[in-house]
């Protein structure tokens, strides 16, 4: 199934990234490990229930990061799905929490409310007319019917969409759909999860940098191994892009590339999934380790920030 498997950015404080999207946004804590490439730094996973593909936004906080800047070459804005009819509760929200957010807009026919996090990060909610149907995630203090469905998609800030609309398009089974001013909207099959990628196009406009708020990269399902390795595969014949060897993140497996306008892709496994090393009631609860990584736990356990408190 096309679509997007999970957004991952960077963060500052843990405590409050914590905070901000598991009690503000409601999101369920599904799964807390560490960089794998980089243990002295947590790794947080948030979702729905079960954390399934399409519903994952994670983030490395790292307390010393700057401030990213957005730019071409960027993720300008990651955007959640939820119902069409709960976009006055959001908004009430926000005023309530005091969350930087600005007035409801219209784009390609659908209510966007932009928001950012703690971090500067640039997010919005999108109503969907059908999203009630869909099982919402309730942390007990956001009622279900008012739940965040998970992910809508990803706005990309480039130069030129051409050479990137079309492994959107070959490789991920996105096609362009409409077009609105410099935004051309691409999006999977069927209106689901992770489903949309639009790509604004700003010639001429500075580069962005990474920092904290910065999505770090984007990740686009394969529903196994051989699936990604056909996707590829493709990408070497088809469209001279250089993937990484597969590396093993316990929950999925993955490959890496730059996109041509040069932001961070990942092709993810929708198997095995966040239950293979805790039962789904649990998830979130304890630190989680590679296997590699256990025979150091306790050294570990030390190097990272303590959190008074978790979330589920």
């Amino acid at each position: 199934m096309p679509g997007i498997h999970h957004v991952t950015a960077i963060a500052g404080d843990p405590l409050k990234n914590l905070g901000f999207y598991t009690r503000d946004l409601g999101l369920r804590f599904v799964k807390k490990t560490v960089d794998f490439d980089d243990p002295s730094t947590y790794h947080f996973y948030y979702g729905d229930e079960t954390g399934s593909p399409g519903t994952i936004l994670t983030f490395f906080p790292w307390t010393s990061a700057s401030a990213g800047q957005r730019g071409v070459g960027e993720t300008h804005q990651t955007t959640f799905r939820i119902p069409l009819r709960s976009i006055g509760y959001w908004t009430d929200r926000f005023v309530e929490k005091g969350i930087s957010h600005q007035t409801l807009e219209r784009r390609f026919g659908q209510s966007v409310l932009p928001f950012t996090d703690q971090d500067g990060m640039a997010l919005a909610l999108v109503g969907i007319a059908d999203a009630g149907n869909e099982p919402g995630w309730s942390n007990g203090d956001i009622p279900s019917e008012h739940a965040i469905r998970g992910l809508q998609g990803v706005t990309l800030l480039l130069d030129n969409a051409q050479k990137t609309a079309a492994i959107l398009s070959d490789v991920f089974g996105f096609h362009e759909v409409a077009r609105e001013g410099s935004v051309i909207r691409f999006a999977a099959a069927g209106d689901l999860k992770g489903s949309v990628v639009d790509i604004y196009e700003a010639s001429g406009v500075l580069r962005g940098h990474q920092g904290r708020g910065s999505v770090h990269h984007i990740a686009f399902r394969a529903a196994d191994d051989a699936e990604q390795a056909q996707m590829t595969e493709k990408l070497i014949r088809s469209h001279g892009r250089h993937p990484t060897e597969q590396k093993d993140r316990k929950y999925f497996r993955s490959i890496y590339f730059r996109e041509p306008g040069g932001v961070l892709f990942e092709i993810a496994t929708d198997i095995p999934g966040f239950a293979v090393d805790e039962p789904v009631e649990a998830l979130g609860r304890d630190l989680e380790l590679p296997n590699f990584l256990e025979p150091r736990r306790k050294e570990i356990v030390g190097a990272l920030p303590a959190l008074e408190t978790t979330a589920s």
